[in-house]
């Protein structure tokens, strides 16, 4: 029993290391995207714990939106198909409220090295080997965003070589086993610059969002710096808290 003035120790839950297992083997490749996991019996006899204590690992996964539990057919990996995307990771949304994936154009993919801000922002080395793409998406058939998309090209090797499909978060996780986990955003008012404002048929200086990114895979690694320039006329940027 702890003494007046002292803290008991923290007791960890059994559910959050085998959260943490079933993770690892994600990452690591054992289950691929779409792929169906064991039940929940195989996984709690090759763990040796209870089946309360796998279902409490998999309720959390699933809130995080890592598996999917389907009705009568058992828990399978997320994919990064285009519904699981515009409902996660892409928020710019047409002020009538009706959610519509956006197409997208390639501008430009290079090879660069990584300066002191990307480097800090990916956590690689100054001066590591960065691939950089530039695109235009559109919304509705109206260009409302110019990205730039940059990622350590040791992640994804031959990435600048190849085609881009829209969906850049299936391809990691198809090609190159990195499942995008979570996202952290910052946002800021900025005024369209000429490349900008050329891109998106604006008055140069008219008011853009910029929607700076950070994502993180499944296993922690940070996976991608994206930064968004958006209009907002006729479209607005919405999060939904829990």
């Amino acid at each position: 029993m702890a003494g007046d003035g002292e803290t008991a120790p923290r007791v960890r839950p059994l559910y959050r290391g085998v959260r943490e297992t079933l993770v690892r083997r994600i990452a690591e490749g054992v289950w691929q995207p779409g792929q169906a996991l064991p039940s929940e019996f195989e996984i709690a006899a090759d763990l040796g714990v209870s089946q309360g204590t796998v279902r409490k690992a998999l309720d959390e996964l699933t809130a995080e939106r890592l598996v999917v539990r389907r009705q009568g057919r058992g828990t399978y990996v997320a994919r990064h198909d285009d519904e699981r995307i515009l409902f996660q990771f892409f928020k710019l949304i047409p002020d009538s409220g009706e959610r519509r994936f956006p197409e997208s154009r390639v501008l430009a993919v290079a090879r660069r090295a990584a300066d002191e801000a990307a480097a800090g922002r990916l956590g690689v080395a100054a001066g590591a080997g960065l691939v950089e793409i530039e695109r235009v998406r559109c919304v509705g058939g109206t260009a409302a965003i110019v990205e730039r998309i940059t990622v350590a090209d040791a992640l994804y090797p031959g990435l600048a070589e190849r085609a881009l499909p829209n969906n850049l978060y299936e391809l990691y996780a198809a090609e190159f086993g990195v499942t995008i986990a979570a996202a952290t955003e910052r946002l800021k008012a900025v005024a369209a610059g000429p490349r900008e404002a050329e891109h998106l048929g604006l008055a140069p200086g008219t008011p853009l969002l910029a929607v700076d990114r950070t994502a993180t895979a499944i296993d922690g690694r940070i996976a991608e710096w994206r930064v968004s320039l958006c209009r907002t006329d006729g479209l607005h940027y919405l999060c939904e808290l829990p």
